[in-house]
């Protein structure tokens, strides 16, 4: 993606002028919105050029540059991060398969990766998708406390899929909420056993007094 143009780089007779804080200023010549950009000490920054007329805003583009590439930064990073897991379902499925599976999807959520959940339909089992449906649904409720449906249940030829994500910095805001719990029980403690030492002491300085005065 090239570059927007700016300033001087604008070379046409008027834009439609955007402020600093998103404010329409209307229509004006280029001359004028330079004029107000060098004022404000800003850029002006064609930020729609297939317009009519173009529209330019005053920024610091610099900044602007600086932000945009981190947000980029931080989009890549997430999506490293991020893998999309697959596993399969047959709609006829026993007890014990399905907990192996929803144990596998725990697993996946857990590690921060999206799930891809799809059944498989056989023969007359096509005409029956209802049934998909409600084994995803139930699927989806057993892991609502890690992740939620991102993509919801739906028939792709013989196939039903459903993407599950997980829930976004839950776990780390549970962490934090222990921390501060812990920590207030530790002060809770520690103001206990403060207050414990100071009424042994006024209850053993009495004694030591008499003792010594006799």
């Amino acid at each position: 993606m090239s570059e927007p143009r700016i300033n001087d780089r604008i070379r046409v007779p008027e834009v439609r002028l955007v402020g600093p804080g998103g404010e329409q200023v209307g229509v004006v010549r280029v001359e004028d919105a330079l004029r107000l950009a060098q004022e404000a000490d800003l850029d002006l920054v064609e930020v729609a050029p297939d317009a009519r007329p173009p529209v330019a805003k005053l920024m610091d583009y610099g900044k602007f540059k600086y932000e945009s590439a981190q947000k980029a930064r931080e989009a890549r990073r997430n999506q490293a991060n991020t893998s999309l897991k697959e596993i399969r379902f047959r709609l006829k499925i026993d007890p014990h398969d399905y907990a192996t599976k929803k144990g596998h999807v725990v697993r996946f959520l857990e590690g921060g990766d999206k799930v891809k959940v799809m059944i498989m339909f056989r023969g007359r089992e096509q005409s029956r998708p209802e049934m998909g449906m409600r084994l995803l649904q139930r699927l989806a409720e057993d892991v609502s406390d890690l992740g939620s449906i991102e993509s919801s249940p739906r028939l792709d030829g013989r196939n039903m899929t459903m993407v599950i994500g997980p829930h976004k910095k839950k776990q780390g805001g549970a962490k934090s909420e222990q921390r501060r719990t812990r920590e207030r029980k530790e002060a809770e403690a520690a103001e206990a056993q403060q207050s414990e030492q100071s009424v042994e002491q006024a209850e053993t300085t009495p004694v030591e007094q008499t003792e010594q005065e006799a």
